[in-house]
């Protein structure tokens, strides 16, 4: 996991080096400046002339420069590698998502993608720089303010000795408790950030129905959860303080007591200057054990922000690219064969059983059956969004797991029920079917889609600009933007996932009658919930519990399926309840 984490250091890595060198230096000038302060100590006391005072001085000055620079470039190269690593890792983790089939999506929620791509990132990021800089310099200073300790002081340092290990075994204990708080944090910020999508997606629903109470009271107990586990860990690693300040309290007592005794007497050699330089190591001493329990703190925060973005890479893509691909789609015909297919492994229940179908390019096909009759799930499986459970399906005469991904993919051109325009133009988010389509290309989509009777409306026309998620147009124009956008790909295949529901019957009709006289190659396929969508289809599929239940024409279904004929009744002599005028 970690040397996968790391690869995400790419061309930082010159960065990253840089500020191991320079911390490395930082350590060693830190470390010297006691010394050399304890020389000037030394020589004031034992009344050394200006000159010699200002030479030693000067020496403690370029030295302190020395250690601010090397301090500085650090920080610049280590802001810079963080940078970049957690631009890399982000750029890794959408990429791989990128490549996900649906079945993979559906194992990871839009908010927990989101939160791991974020917040989880961010923490690894501070954990890269901790690990680059302070991980670095404190175990350093360590080792050498020990030696230094011991070649200053000699046996006076054993102080260190009794006050080292407490400090490192309690700000161990104290890391390791807080920990199990910092780990169930992670979990709930998908939970805050679940709540925060819903609301801002679903935000003329909430005022709709009056549920701004039930939502704010919602966000405010998942706010709160994630307080309370902050709070305790806090309140945990707070102890560190405390505890530090005993410690460094207990080494000056130490120090000083047993240093100025010694100083007094004469004894062993320690004087006014030593004591001085092992107050200052041992306060480096303390500090640096310090900041490596900070650092296991986050490190060990980290971990789990680690673990989930590793998932998001290690996740394996459901649909492979065949060995060698198949990189052109002769036509729109399809033909299923014994498919069976359900969406997970550990499903009970199959969504699609025994489809045998066979339809010729060309065709203009409808589909229609009950909510959960498999009807989304049949045509998801044309251009590979799943893959078949048993069977198969041919697209052009060749099994589409034979076919590249993106080539039948672009030869299938798929309108979804739940639609959706991104932020920008409308000639923007048409241009998502063909990046290079000409004007002239996009307003014939638009007129064969029924769009641009009312693209014409806008002031801006087609640079109208569209607001993230299309909240700015209704929900009828929505639908003809999205098949102009279809469109555009020239599909051999068309496929309308009841895409029509929210335009008026007669919208309905203009753009079926245009499809038959401007696309007549293209196979269509128009899943609807009204009759009048496919009643003129030249095949019509009747679906219910995830099977075929009939299939032929209008006129042959009347008479041969009752499902057909008892939706058509309805429908006629009842009038078409989910006719709905924009």
């Amino acid at each position: 996991m970690i040397k996968k984490l790391f690869g995400a250091v790419g061309k930082y890595k010159f960065q990253t080096i840089l500020t191991l060198i320079f911390m490395t230096g930082e350590a060693v000038i830190e470390t010297l400046i006691p010394f050399i302060t304890a020389n000037l100590v030394n020589k004031v006391a034992r009344g050394a002339l200006i000159d010699e005072i200002l030479k030693t001085g000067g020496f403690l000055a370029i030295a302190a420069c020395i250690s601010l620079a090397f301090g500085g470039m650090a920080a610049f190269t280590a802001a810079k590698a963080s940078s970049g690593f957690a631009k890399n890792l982000r750029g890794m983790l959408f990429r791989k998502v990128q490549s996900y089939s649906f079945h993979n999506i559906d194992k990871f929620s839009s908010s927990s993608l989101v939160t791991r791509m974020t917040t989880d990132v961010a923490n690894v990021q501070m954990s890269f720089m901790m690990i680059i800089r302070t991980a670095v310099r404190s175990p350093l200073m360590l080792i050498f303010s020990v030696i230094m300790a011991y070649v200053m002081g000699g046996a006076l340092a054993t102080a260190f000795v009794v006050v080292i290990p407490i400090l490192g075994v309690g700000l161990y204990l104290v890391s390791r408790k807080a920990m199990p708080a910092f780990r169930r944090v992670f979990k709930k910020y998908d939970k805050l950030n679940e709540s925060i999508e819903e609301n801002v997606q679903a935000m003329r629903v909430v005022k709709g129905f009056s549920r701004e109470k039930y939502e704010n009271d919602k966000f405010e107990k998942a706010a709160e959860d994630i307080r309370d586990d902050f709070t305790k860990a806090e309140r945990i690693v707070a102890i560190n303080t405390p505890l530090m300040q005993f410690c460094m309290n207990f080494n000056w007592i130490v120090i000083l007591l047993i240093g100025s005794k010694m100083a007094i007497l004469h004894i062993g050699g320690v004087d006014v200057g030593q004591i001085s330089a092992m107050l200052t190591y041992g306060m480096q001493i303390l500090m640096s054990l310090m900041m490596l329990s900070m650092i296991y703190v986050m490190i060990t925060m980290s971990a789990e922000s680690a673990k989930r973005i590793f998932e998001v890479l290690e996740e394996v893509p459901s649909l492979e690219e065949p060995k060698e691909p198949v990189f052109e789609v002769k036509d729109g015909s399809i033909e299923f064969n014994n498919v069976n297919f359900k969406y997970s492994k550990e499903a009970k229940r199959n969504s699609l059983s025994d489809v045998n179908l066979k339809i010729e390019s060309g065709m203009t096909v409808g589909v229609i059956g009950g909510t959960g009759s498999g009807k989304s799930s049949l045509v998801q499986l044309i251009p590979r969004l799943y893959d078949v459970t048993e069977g198969e399906i041919k697209v052009g005469g060749i099994d589409v797991r034979n076919y590249d991904i993106k080539t039948l993919r672009d030869s299938v051109s798929m309108v979804l029920q739940k639609n959706l325009l991104f932020s920008g133009t409308i000639k923007e988010n048409l241009r998502w079917g063909n990046e290079n389509a000409t004007d002239e290309e996009i307003e014939k989509a638009c007129r064969l889609a029924q769009a641009e009777e009312f693209i014409k409306t806008f002031p801006d026309r087609y640079d109208t600009k569209i607001e993230q998620g299309g909240t700015n147009v209704s929900g009828g124009q929505k639908q003809r933007l999205c098949i102009a956008r279809a469109l555009l790909k020239s599909p051999k295949i068309l496929i309308l996932d009841d895409s029509t529901s929210a335009v008026d019957t007669k919208t309905d009709s203009l753009i079926r009658n245009g499809f038959k006289e401007f696309i007549p190659e293209t196979t269509k396929i128009i899943i609807a919930q009204r009759v009048a969508s496919v009643m003129e289809a030249d095949l019509i599929i009747v679906m219910e519990n995830g099977k075929i239940d009939n299939i032929g024409t209008h006129q042959e279904l009347l008479q041969s399926s009752e499902i057909y004929r008892e939706v058509y009744e309805e429908q006629t002599q009842g009038g078409d309840k989910d006719e709905t005028s924009r």
